[in-house]
């Protein structure tokens, strides 16, 4: 079905094209292409998976290293327009769709938590200073995950921020995507957030008591659950090792892995599954 919207997407944007278009020769000349729609799909696919060479990519699929880019970066575009990221994007331009996702959520406590990802060392100094992240000495984006309990669905992600920017900045700026009266759940680096539990933290120089041990290790089971979205992303190595793409294509990238996930895990369905 991911391949039938596809090649329904294309068929729009080749009509467009067609219709713009300036006609010398007649419909149906020139170079036919070296790849069928489905491996075209694939090459995309495969690349999200595995991050090979463009090099390498294209001796997989029998195609120069240009062709194997080209083609990469053209099906990409369309997956991203076929696979929202998030419940919240999925229904973003219906804003009525929009305020009920926003009053239904509401319901359940949502489980938020932060990854970085490693990206080539900007060129700039300034840049470079911009995207370096202390903690993990490098070069990062950083991406934040809001899921469901029980890992059920990605209700919102942002993908790309500067490394350095700390978790709860980050978590004050999204929660304005939400009800007002939205609660979460996230680690010690969300603590004095608002509406959002955490985990007791260690005073200094003191204990944490029994109890509190054991309500930290209750609520640690419960989180747990975003991270199994985030290691499912990661299986994706473009979303787990080096980001080697044009930083304008990480965000493009990004949030289609997140898509892919959610047809994974079934909270995406494409027109004509249901």
């Amino acid at each position: 079905m991911l391949v039938q919207q596809a090649k329904l997407i294309n068929q729009e944007q080749l009509a467009e094209v067609e219709r713009k278009k300036v006609r010398v020769n007649a419909p149906g000349g020139g170079r036919k292409p070296k790849l069928t729609l489905e491996e075209s799909v694939c090459l995309c696919l495969f690349y999200l998976r595995q991050m090979p060479t463009f090099e390498i990519l294209g001796i997989h699929f029998d195609v120069s290293k240009t062709e194997a880019n080209d083609t990469f970066h053209y099906w990409i575009k369309i997956l991203r327009v076929i696979l929202p990221s998030s419940l919240l994007e999925q229904v973003e331009a219906q804003e009525s769709e929009m305020m009920i996702v926003q009053e239904l959520l509401t319901e359940f406590e949502l489980i938020v938590d932060s990854m970085e990802q490693p990206r080539e060392r900007p060129r700039d100094n300034k840049e470079q200073k911009k995207y370096f992240s202390g903690k993990k000495k490098q070069h990062t984006f950083k991406n934040q995950v809001v899921s469901m309990p029980e890992a059920k669905e990605i209700v919102d992600v942002v993908v790309g921020v500067k490394g350095p920017t700390s978790d709860i900045s980050l978590f004050r700026k999204q929660q304005q995507k939400f009800a007002a009266e939205q609660s979460f759940q996230g680690d010690k680096a969300y603590i004095g957030g608002t509406n959002i539990s955490t985990p007791h933290k260690k005073p200094r120089n003191g204990k944490l008591t029994a109890e509190q041990k054991e309500e930290n290790k209750v609520f640690s089971s419960n989180r747990v659950f975003v991270e199994h979205i985030i290691r499912v992303i990661k299986i994706f190595r473009v979303a787990s090792e080096r980001f080697r793409l044009h930083p304008d294509t990480y965000e493009q990238v990004i949030l289609t892995v997140c898509g892919l996930v959610r047809l994974r895990i079934s909270s995406l369905i494409l027109p004509g599954l249901s």
